[in-house]
């Protein structure tokens, strides 16, 4: 014998088999766990939530114009509002002010229990606008009782008002304490770079960097003197020489036999001299002008040894006159008045050329003095402008910082003033704490839905208890099931009136039952609707 093919395990005909036999058993259910949601829906204490809107207004006044000084991070600051807020403290004082959790559920809580409990309560939502900006933020509180609910709400809404402009005041005057310190230690510092620089200045005068022009034009300057002094000097021994040269041959005149051969000696000497000192002015002056000292003093001396060829001359002159009185000059020592005078203005002539050179050789000493501390001074000066540059980068560098927290510390001034007027970011409340006139919890509508999910799955569970208890074969697969023997033939169920009567009254009952489940949670789904 063929075997028949297994059959799937899902058979819907045979699950609405079950249905039909124990459908009582699953009205009845089905409406025992209805009522048990619903009830508890009703029994549950109700909670009501009271819920207000506060706007976060940006500042009055524009930020070209006052620049805030304190944390542009609304969400952050939120944050830490909300801690404040919500800390056991605060939550102390509002629960004894307004008498909360004093009721029997709540008698035997503790402090910290009742402030656990009250954070529970508290739903603060942010509200965003564009760019995930927070332009807004709502307060709840559920309660219990909704005018304690409306004055929880009222005072967390104050706290948070009144928290945030004491939290932006703090801050920007914690920020404007701290550019005033920083100010003072920049100042300070900056204080101390100028002393530096002053005593640098005052300890090294005459060759700093801002000087290196004025001493070369001054070194220049003393070395033209020196070459001048120089050249005077070399002119003062030339004169001294020649001073000392026509005295000596004064002397000589004066000393030797009064001669015509003599005199022409001295006057051939003296022609020389007044060669060679023209040939020099001659030279001179084809380099430079007249007024240049070496050409002025040959002009001098040219001038007095001329009158000296003149004396030379006329002394010849009276020798070849008078010989008898050249003769007895011979026996008298210097007796002619004119050349004494003549000697003497020599003598005086070649005193004044020696105080001049010794003249000349201090002031030439004295300017090499001075061109070598000029030059000491330039040589000083690459060392001295390193220093000076370590020391005003220092002293640019601390100005730089003063003035940059100069600027910040005034700017956070205003800012601070402008906090304290109030004109800042600050939070006002757009709606006013509800009163809420329905629970928030239970939802009895939406227990209403629960308790039909529930009713199903309870009917559903007793039937499948039902059906597994029941041992009774009620079909023909059943029976394959349990013998291994095909069924040859069936007999068909005959019914009497008796059994139409007893089913016609079974299908009315279970519509009764049905339209009475379905009324049943129909009028309580109202009740919720319009009482909840």
């Amino acid at each position: 014998m063929p075997e028949e093919p297994e059959e799937s395990s899902f058979d819907p005909q045979r699950y609405l088999e079950v249905f039909r036999r124990r459908y009582p058993y699953f009205l009845i259910s089905f409406l025992a766990g209805w009522l048990m949601v619903w009830a508890a829906s009703w029994i549950l204490p109700p909670k009501y939530k009271s819920s207000t809107l506060i706007l976060v207004e940006q500042p009055t006044m524009p930020k070209d114009y006052v620049t805030p000084n304190v944390n542009e991070d609304l969400q952050g600051r939120m944050q830490n509002i909300t801690q404040q807020i919500l800390s056991r403290t605060r939550l102390l004082r509002i629960i004894g002010q307004l008498n909360l959790y004093r009721d029997s559920r709540h008698s035997r809580l503790t402090p910290d229990e009742k402030v656990e409990k009250m954070r529970k309560d508290i739903k603060i939502e942010l509200v965003h606008g564009p760019q995930d900006q927070i332009t807004a933020f709502n307060i709840f509180y559920s309660a219990h009782d909704p005018k304690v609910a409306q004055q929880v709400t009222g005072e967390l809404t104050k706290l948070f008002i009144d928290e945030n402009l004491e939290v932006r005041q703090q801050q920007s005057e914690d920020t404007t304490k701290f550019l005033q310190s920083r100010l003072e230690a920049a100042r300070q510092s900056l204080a101390e770079q100028e002393a530096k620089v002053r005593a640098f200045k005052g300890g090294h005068l005459g060759d700093l960097p801002s000087q290196q022009t004025s001493n070369l034009q001054i070194l220049s300057g003393l070395q033209s003197q020196l070459q001048n002094e120089e050249d005077a000097l070399n002119t003062a021994q030339q004169q001294r020489v020649y001073f000392e040269s026509l005295l000596s041959q004064y002397r000589t005149l004066q000393g030797t036999s009064r001669t015509s051969a003599g005199g022409a000696t001295s006057l051939t000497a003296v022609d020389q001299e007044l060669e060679k000192l023209r040939a020099r002015l001659a030279d001179l002056s084809s380099h430079y002008t007249d007024q240049y000292p070496d050409i002025r003093n040959l002009k001098v001396q040219i001038a007095k040894t001329e009158w000296l060829r003149v004396r030379i001359l006329a002394d010849l002159k009276d020798r070849k006159a008078n010989p008898s009185q050249s003769d007895d000059a011979d026996l008298h020592d210097v007796g002619d008045p004119l050349q004494n005078a003549a000697k003497l203005q020599l003598q005086g002539q070649l005193n004044a050329n020696k105080a001049e050179v010794a003249d000349r050789e201090r002031s030439i000493a004295a300017l090499k003095e001075k061109v070598g501390e000029y030059q000491g001074r330039l040589n000083q000066e690459p060392a001295s402008e390193q220093q000076l540059a370590d020391l005003t980068r220092g002293y640019d560098q601390s100005k730089a910082n003063y003035d940059e927290l100069l600027k910040k510390e005034s700017e956070s001034q205003m800012a601070t003033s402008m906090e304290q007027m109030q004109q800042g970011e600050r939070f006002r409340m757009l709606d006013p704490p509800s009163l809420p006139l329905k629970p928030d919890f239970p939802n009895r509508l939406v227990f209403c839905g629960l308790a039909v999910v529930f009713g199903l799955m309870l009917g559903a569970a007793v039937m499948a208890g039902l059906e597994f208890l029941d041992e009774r074969l009620h079909n023909e697969k059943e029976l394959k099931a349990l013998v291994s023997v095909r069924v040859i033939g069936e007999i068909p169920e005959i019914l009497t009136p008796a059994d139409e009567y007893r089913s016609s009254k079974r299908r009315w009952t279970s519509i009764a039952m049905a339209s009475i489940v379905v009324i049943i949670i129909a009028v309580g789904s109202a009740i919720s609707y319009l009482r909840g």
